[in-house]
């Protein structure tokens, strides 16, 4: 089983590519949780939702990886929610990061926010380019500095698309 990861600062099309991932190479693709939790919470989140939302990231993540797809894509991990985490509240639960990195993840497509246009979907809040690009930065450094498997990826739709699509083929095929 090959598991890649989709990363980087909302709007950037993690989604949009997890979904286009799919279709091509099919396997099994596990979506956001928080968005599911943020419209079922109905109040904006606090520190005390990062656990939960953590938690079932990683109990959907574990039903797929159970399967065992020759291919898992992931819409995102722990990582964007330890990020967030700092970014809202200025903290995060301390078990958030041990647990993602006694994970194994083969490849994540790290997704600058230049490019492409920010959508307001009313969950998104970072609407100006500099608050995209630090996020960008922060999802880098702790990747690089924990010698994660990444590949950052820019452009326009097309281009994003035409790597992710190289990227993982060469995954799957060695």
């Amino acid at each position: 089983m090959k598991v890649v990861v989709l990363a980087g600062p909302e709007s950037a099309g993690k989604s949009r590519l997890a979904e286009h991932l799919h279709a091509h190479f099919g396997g099994l693709r596990v979506d956001e949780y928080v968005r599911q939790y943020y419209q079922q919470l109905g109040r904006e989140t606090t520190l005390a939702d990062i656990t939960p939302i953590a938690e079932g990231q990683l109990a959907h993540e574990d039903a797929a990886r159970a399967r065992q797809p020759r291919l898992l894509i992931l819409d995102t991990h722990l990582l964007s929610n330890r990020l967030w985490s700092l970014a809202l509240f200025g903290d995060c639960p301390a078990w958030l990061e041990p647990a993602l990195l006694a994970r194994h993840y083969d490849l994540t497509l790290l997704l600058a926010p230049e490019g492409v246009p920010w959508i307001d979907d009313g969950q998104r809040c970072q609407p100006l380019l500099a608050q995209r690009q630090a996020f960008y930065r922060d999802s880098r450094g702790w990747l690089a500095a924990h010698r994660q498997c990444f590949a950052e990826l820019a452009g326009d739709w097309a281009k994003r698309e035409a790597a992710a699509i190289e990227l993982v083929g060469k995954l799957l095929n060695a």
